[in-house]
């Protein structure tokens, strides 16, 4: 008896066949460079929590730790993205 899991995919897969969607599995090299894309932005984002840590603590005005908020949300979100894209290209190589 399956699992409503393995159905679900069944179906996905089934989905993707009819919409002409190949899936290749990655290799192992791919695996690797996902891998290390993914640890480098890790250690980028954790710097950049870091940093931001150490500049709210200095600021008092809630107008600038706003700001600093927001910054730090853009580079969040750039890194994020970054990190997606190259993702991508390495599943599509």
């Amino acid at each position: 008896m399956k699992t409503a899991y393995e159905l679900a995919m069944e179906r996905l897969k089934k989905q993707d066949e009819e919409a002409g969607i190949e899936s290749k599995p990655l290799t192992d090299a791919q695996k690797t460079q996902i891998a290390e894309i993914r640890n480098f932005y890790e250690a980028k984002l954790a710097e950049a929590q870091v940093m931001h840590h150490s500049k709210i603590v200095s600021v008092f005005d809630p107008a600038e730790r706003e700001t600093l908020d927001k910054e730090y949300r853009r580079e969040r979100e750039r890194l994020n993205d970054e990190r997606d894209r190259k993702v991508a290209k390495v599943r599509e190589a």
